[in-house]
């Protein structure tokens, strides 16, 4: 399935660190639905559980503007790190297409989200703002998926998207800084280097 032109891919993590996984999906989103852009959109305060080993969000948000600098399609949006409180999908959806006018956006997530989305504020206000684009995820099936999206009244909103296998997560990463361990091939070598140089996570 290809969106009409200009539509705008939306990713969000805490991005702690952004590593080679999270690059990869927003390029399949790009590449896959022929998206004009991705957005990186790094949390600002997390709403629903704390941030493990939280560097701030000043540095999460350097680190993905580090992660997103080489590739023309990305682009990060800090409109979760300068906002106050909890950090809520649809709000920066609707400042979002309050920002880009007339593009269609899409809302990039794991299968293991898409699945809990029902318990997300205001979900029903998510798919009436986005499309979705759902990264397979182990685990879960494509059923699974359907079923939320189902019982979210908002069926054939949401395409699948095959995946590489990525062994790569956000923890190993930090674990591994913690112990001095390379993270070169994990992360964007731009992003090791940050990390090592202000010893984040040690």
């Amino acid at each position: 399935m290809s969106s009409p032109d200009g539509a705008i891919g939306v990713l969000g993590s805490a991005f702690n660190p952004p590593h080679l996984g999270h690059l990869a999906l927003a390029q399949e989103a790009a590449w896959q639905l022929g998206l004009a852009e991705v957005i990186l959109v790094p949390t600002g305060e997390a709403p629903h559980k704390r941030i493990a080993d939280d560097p701030g969000k000043g540095q999460r948000l350097a680190m993905t503007r580090l992660a997103a600098a080489d590739d023309a399609r990305f682009s990060v949006s800090s409109l979760e790190v300068e906002r106050e409180g909890p950090s809520y999908t649809y709000e920066t959806l609707e400042l979002l297409a309050k920002e880009k006018g007339d593009s269609e956006l899409v809302f990039v997530m794991g299968a293991d989200a898409a699945v809990g989305l029902e318990s997300w504020r205001q979900p029903e206000r998510v798919v009436e703002l986005a499309g979705l684009a759902v990264a397979r995820r182990a685990g879960v099936s494509d059923a699974d998926v359907a079923e939320a999206m189902r019982s979210l009244g908002c069926e054939g909103r949401a395409t699948m998207l095959e995946m590489p296998q990525f062994g790569v997560s956000s923890s190993a990463v930090r674990e591994r800084a913690k112990q001095g361990r390379p993270l070169r091939y994990l992360v964007p070598d731009a992003v090791a280097d940050f990390i090592v140089e202000r010893g984040i996570y040690r």
